[in-house]
């Protein structure tokens, strides 16, 4: 990567982690009330979530669709694969699972580091530990 690459990457986590905190999506309880339906529901995570598809459609569908290539990259890294497979579906199940039993995803978790919760600490660790888990099984052909 270039250093402008660099400096977009780290200005588009910085914007994310600053959306993150401020729709208070940090909470891992904002995330548990959403998803309690019978309970105290709190609907504003779905207002994040719509209001992250409007801003993705505009890039996709309005602006990607105007340039030859990326501002920073060679080209656009699109997925070559169309339907939902093996793979997608049981990480979609695991990641769903995590999210609603501990409240956390890998953004907010990763944005909540400085507070030194030990809950959090273990959260990364495991998620680290996992992808690393995946990505060795993959390779190797066992996954």
């Amino acid at each position: 990567m270039t250093k402008v690459s660099n400096l977009m990457a780290f200005l588009s986590g910085l914007t994310f982690s600053i959306g993150l905190l401020l729709s208070q999506m940090v909470n891992p309880l904002k995330v548990q009330n959403f998803l309690d339906f019978f309970g105290s529901w709190d609907p504003s995570l779905l207002l994040v979530m719509v209001a992250a598809l409007t801003v993705y459609w505009a890039g996709y569908f309005m602006v990607k669709p105007r340039l030859s290539k990326p501002w920073c990259e060679p080209g656009f890294n699109l997925p070559v694969q169309q339907k939902p497979d093996k793979s997608l579906l049981w990480g979609a199940v695991l990641f769903g699972a995590g999210w609603g039993i501990t409240g956390l995803c890998p953004g907010p978790a990763l944005a909540n580091i400085p507070g030194g919760e030990p809950r959090l600490l273990v959260f990364v660790t495991v998620m680290v530990v996992s992808m690393k888990v995946f990505d060795t099984l993959r390779y190797s052909g066992k996954g």
